[in-house]
């Protein structure tokens, strides 16, 4: 696929950060015999990822607004157009060796997420859409699952951790879903989840409670694979509320009526 031009800056951009993480990544597990060693070498790490990110969006679009995790919101001298970045979704993953984590950079002009890029540098996949282009996978077109069935399906979500006040409401998800579905997976990156589901590997996600960086860039390539994305509440904002259910068009009615309650 030829991209646009503002695609290809996201996707060179994702793989240089990705270089420079794989090379943290490798040392983590060294670090593991101290806890606070480990953390704050990941701090490090993340941080270092969204210079190179900024250094390389930016500079290609000095113009442009920019949100991320770790640097924050700074509003651009062209108003309709930012950049939402992640530069390391999953971080608990990376900081405990496993292997499931990823660069995640979103454009949005006007309020709607125009590109993404999701990328995964320990198994190399870069996940990318752009608005009517339809979603890839490195060199090959992706397409949600054709399942019909929630007993045959697959589902993601994240699970509440360390006492957060939704865990209540997962738990009754989880309760609702479990008996009518062939499973739930929590792998601990949402914007992988998103890509999960664009390529059929997952039939359906859900989650609250997440940031605009989690969401942008897995949003619109879930969508361009053909996938239905909602607000979990009606009338709300998927990517500034933080709340979705995602799924192919045969299951969304049943698998959103569920999560939903």
């Amino acid at each position: 696929m030829v991209g646009s031009a503002n695609l290809n800056i996201m996707i060179k951009a994702a793989r240089r950060a990705g270089r420079a993480l794989i090379k943290d990544f490798r040392e983590v597990e060294n670090l593991q015999v101290s806890v606070k060693g480990a953390g704050d070498f990941v701090t490090k790490a993340d941080i270092g990822a969204e210079k190179i990110l900024k250094d390389d969006l930016m500079g290609a679009r000095p113009t442009y607004g920019w949100l991320a995790e770790e640097g924050g919101e700074e509003e651009g001298q062209d108003p309709t157009r930012r950049w939402i970045v992640d530069p390391l979704d999953g971080t608990t993953n990376f900081l405990h060796g496993l292997p499931h984590w990823a660069v995640s950079i979103a454009l949005e002009h006007k309020g709607q997420i125009i590109a993404g890029v999701v990328y995964d540098p320990a198994k190399d996949e870069m996940f990318f859409a752009e608005k009517g282009a339809g979603s890839w996978m490195n060199e090959t077109r992706i397409r949600v699952s054709g399942r019909h069935r929630m007993i045959e399906s697959i589902f993601a979500t994240g699970l509440p951790f360390a006492g957060r006040a939704d865990l209540p409401d997962t738990l009754q998800d989880l309760a609702r879903l479990l008996p009518v579905c062939a499973g739930v997976r929590r792998w601990g990156a949402a914007s992988l989840d998103l890509a999960y589901v664009a390529a059929g590997r997952y039939d359906g996600f859900w989650e609250r409670r997440l940031k605009p960086w989690d969401l942008a860039a897995g949003v619109i390539i879930a969508k361009e694979a053909g996938g239905l994305v909602e607000p979990m509440k009606s009338g709300g904002d998927v990517v500034s509320d933080g709340e979705i259910v995602c799924s192919n068009d045969a299951i969304f009615s049943g698998f959103a009526k569920i999560v939903r309650g």
